[in-house]
């Protein structure tokens, strides 16, 4: 089985993530108004609904890439505005929907640069910082592309590695958009597993956006379900997941059944015949 990465002590504490009164706005385009959201501490929370609804834009926020109009992000307590920016990054890890970057990298120099946050003027690239390299490029199952360059990989290979980049970061807080982009059915569930495993083994709070309602379901603790730029629902899959709200959500007539393998809920859709 594979090593996963050496999570920090602070994943053990309470890295509580809360946003209130929040207004996001790109220009002039309000996206989300008056939202109040509060991650659950040491637990797998999946942010689902239709395209457009605001689900990126909340993610951005609580990662301090975007910061709101109105309201406040605050972590442990703390307004994410007050933290420097490398104090973030030590306690929270963004893999965005479409990660950039330069011509030419391999494999092994984009995820060191997952270490960034813990380099210093006094503390440059260390033993600790190689082994954290090497445990991430394990977890993500890309020891074999170390050598490879970005841009000679598959979009599944490319995404596994910028999910290698993250955990190189050790944060207690993981914050995923999309993740499982690009990704074969088989490895899209290597991920989702890999999301457990970081929870459940090492008490890392994973917020990820999910457009798979029944992956959302069988991997998350937490759903958040959000529609125009408002959460519409949230709680456990099996209390959020009903017929009623897919269709009002995601305009889908559908029947919600138990998943046979793990008894989470699945959504069964109805096609014109089945009405």
């Amino acid at each position: 089985m594979t090593t996963l990465p050496e999570i920090p002590d602070t994943a053990t504490t309470a890295a509580r993530l809360t946003g209130a009164d929040l207004t996001l706005r790109y220009g002039d385009r309000t996206v989300v108004a008056d939202l109040d959201v509060a991650i659950p501490d040491g637990r797998v929370t999946a942010i689902v609904g239709p395209n457009a609804c605001g689900k990126s834009t909340l993610l951005r926020a609580l990662s301090r890439v975007l910061t709101p109009t109105s309201g406040v992000v605050r972590l442990d307590g703390t307004a994410l505005g007050d933290l420097g920016t490398k104090e973030v990054a030590r306690r929270i890890a963004l893999l965005p929907q479409a990660p950039e970057a330069p011509d030419g990298i391999t494999v092994a120099d984009l995820v060191g640069r997952g270490r960034f946050p813990h380099q210093t003027f006094f503390r440059q690239w260390s033993d600790d910082d190689e082994a954290a390299v090497q445990r991430a490029l394990a977890a993500a199952g890309v020891e074999d592309l170390a050598e490879r360059q970005l841009d000679e990989l598959s979009g599944g290979q490319r995404q596994r590695v910028w999910i290698a980049t993250v955990l190189a970061q050790d944060t207690p807080v993981l914050l995923l958009d999309e993740p499982t982009t690009f990704l074969d059915i088989g490895h899209q569930f290597e991920v989702l597993e890999l999301c457990r495993e970081l929870n459940e083994d090492h008490g890392v709070t994973v917020v990820a956006v999910l457009h798979d309602l029944q992956q959302a379901a069988r991997y998350a603790d937490h759903l958040v379900v959000m529609a125009d730029g408002e959460i519409v629902a949230e709680g456990p899959p099996a209390d959020v997941i009903d017929a009623p709200l897919v269709e009002r959500v995601f305009g889908l007539p559908c029947r919600v059944v138990p998943d046979p393998v793990a008894g989470t809920p699945m959504v069964v859709a109805l096609g014109r015949r089945s009405r």
